[in-house]
């Protein structure tokens, strides 16, 4: 690690986690400062990435999807959902 530190600390300051191992078990996390971990809301996940059985993906990021074009005119579904339950 020390001999590539420079480079982990680049992947941090662009918003990664870099993970620390020892012979294959996570010791240690790397990541921005007021970064909120996973622990606090999946403590199993969080256990199986500390142990290398999982790796944890990088954050959602919604610019990465660029927006579909509509396919049905606006208030189809919901003339459907009309249709479907008139017979009840």
């Amino acid at each position: 690690m020390k001999n590539r530190l420079s480079e982990y600390i680049r992947l941090v300051r662009a918003g990664e986690t870099v993970l620390v191992t020892d012979r294959g078990v996570v010791v240690a996390e790397l990541r921005p400062p007021g970064t909120p971990t996973a622990e606090d809301s999946h403590p199993l996940l969080t256990m199986a990435v500390r142990e290398g059985r999982a790796r944890a993906g990088a954050p959602n990021r919604p610019d990465l999807y660029p927006e579909l074009a509509k396919v049905l005119p606006e208030g189809t579904a919901l003339r459907w959902l009309d249709e479907s339950r008139a017979d009840r």
